[in-house]
């Protein structure tokens, strides 16, 4: 019976579910950790209450990919996907901060979190606007803005550091993309699928003998970090902080919709309107549980798409058990210092595969387009380089304010929007025609 169902409802040996979801983790954590550092560092918060933002974090961000992945309730997408924080946020929280401190910003998520959860059957409509001229674009579009991710990390981690993209991080990071290459061209089965999480290791040990590696963290952290709700004091509700937490968070669904479809090209499930808005409502029951639990506004987390992709492996119980290890990281703060001692080339060196292999799926999708007698090429063309934009030139926007900038500071988003947009009105009624001719042939058979 196991062998009839479909590759994302498998399970796996437990030995290979914590190994797989243990790499999906160390694929994601730098991003998971980045937005409480820069949050941190942005109010002045001191190291005690930054070290209690990363935990709470990364104990919601558990519990947020349990609940997308499993599904309880109806809530939740059912799929291999992992949950994080999105970076979208980061501005108007620090803004929203400064202004009214940590219990604004946690009212202004918790009450986005439920406009979320309440408005996602409505939202998940736009579904029928992603033909697969849309589809292909939005996915390439998601690799390719992740790559500059791959890239800093791969120089060091810190563009403004003095020795960011010295020889030896550049060459530890080429070191670690062949070894993942080699790893998963040599092997075969479990090993291959691994490939990722050898690589890290191995990297990492390189990485130690070289003396890139700082394990004192290790010794520093607690051995224990228990998250309480509103350990900074009961939320506040401020109009303008909670407008603008909400047109952010919808600026992220149309993000998280070009997620899911992604991952449902590559485990091979049709991603229909019932799933669209399971999973919005995940985003949107998993911020309302980030506002309470003093974390952050939670979504799908695009990094982990390219891993799927790589790795073949697309049981969403093995990102449960990402879930899982994420809970205990933030519940045993050595453990998150553990990984959190991964130097940054070394993931650089991974992340460029991952990265990588997202938008070759995304050219994968384009590749079984139509292009003729259509305006798919334009779209293709125009979207791309509308999404492409920010990542070649992060300031260019800067003159814009509120929603706008949020906007267009997203290439994902501005770039989904423009395919959408201009599929919606150039090939419009175009695509009748055909479908017609073939009703007809079938009704004269």
């Amino acid at each position: 019976m196991e062998k009839s169902l479909h590759p994302v409802d498998q399970k796996l040996p437990l030995g290979q579910t914590f190994l797989y979801g243990l790499q999906h983790v160390l694929a994601m954590y730098a991003g998971a950790v980045a937005v409480p550092l820069i949050l941190a560092s942005a109010l002045g918060l001191d190291t005690e209450h930054l070290i209690y933002l990363i935990n709470a974090d990364l104990f919601t961000c558990g519990i947020a990919t349990l609940i997308q992945t499993l599904g309880p309730c109806k809530i939740g997408s059912k799929l291999p996907i992992i949950q994080g924080v999105t970076f979208a946020a980061v501005t108007p929280m620090i803004m929203i901060g400064k202004n009214g401190g940590l219990t604004d910003i946690y009212g202004a998520v918790i009450v986005s979190g439920l406009v979320v959860f309440l408005i996602a059957p409505y939202f998940s409509n736009l579904i029928r606007f992603f033909p697969p001229v849309v589809t292909g674009s939005v996915i390439t579009i998601i690799g390719i803005s992740l790559l500059p991710v791959a890239v800093r990390w791969a120089g060091g981690g810190n563009p403004a550091a003095t020795d960011f993209g010295n020889i030896p991080s550049l060459l530890l990071a080429l070191l670690v993309l062949a070894i993942v290459i080699v790893f998963y061209r040599c092997f075969t089965g479990f090993w291959r699928n691994i490939s990722v999480l050898l690589g890290l290791v191995a990297g990492t040990i390189i990485a130690a003998f070289l003396g890139q590696t700082d394990f004192s963290a290790i010794g520093n952290a607690a051995l224990i970090g228990i998250t309480t709700p509103f350990s900074f004091g009961l939320p506040t509700f401020d109009a303008s902080a909670i407008a603008a937490m909400i047109l952010v968070m919808l600026v992220v669904m149309t993000e998280t919709t070009g997620d899911f479809i992604a991952v449902g090209e590559i485990v091979g499930k049709e991603i229909d309107k019932q799933t669209l808005t399971r999973g919005l409502r995940a985003d949107g029951f998993s911020t309302f549980l980030g506002g309470i639990f003093n974390a952050f506004p939670y979504t799908a987390f695009a990094q982990n798409i390219g891993l799927i992709s790589l790795t073949n492996v697309k049981s969403r119980f093995v990102v449960a058990a990402s879930g899982v290890i994420l809970i205990a990281l933030g519940l045993f703060p050595k453990l998150a210092a553990l990984i959190a001692s991964i130097p940054a080339p070394v993931l650089g060196g991974a992340g460029l595969a991952m990265f990588g292999m997202v938008a070759a799926n995304g050219i994968k999708t384009l590749s079984k387009v139509d292009f003729n007698g259509n305006y798919n090429v334009l779209i293709i063309g125009v979207s791309l380089a509308m999404g492409l934009i920010p990542m070649a030139m992060p300031n260019i926007y800067s003159h814009l304010t509120g929603t706008m900038q949020v906007i267009f500071d997203s290439g994902i988003t501005v770039g989904s929007l423009t395919a959408i947009i201009l599929n919606a009105i150039l090939n419009k009624g175009i695509e009748k025609e055909p479908m017609q001719e073939k009703i007809g042939q079938t009704d004269r058979i």
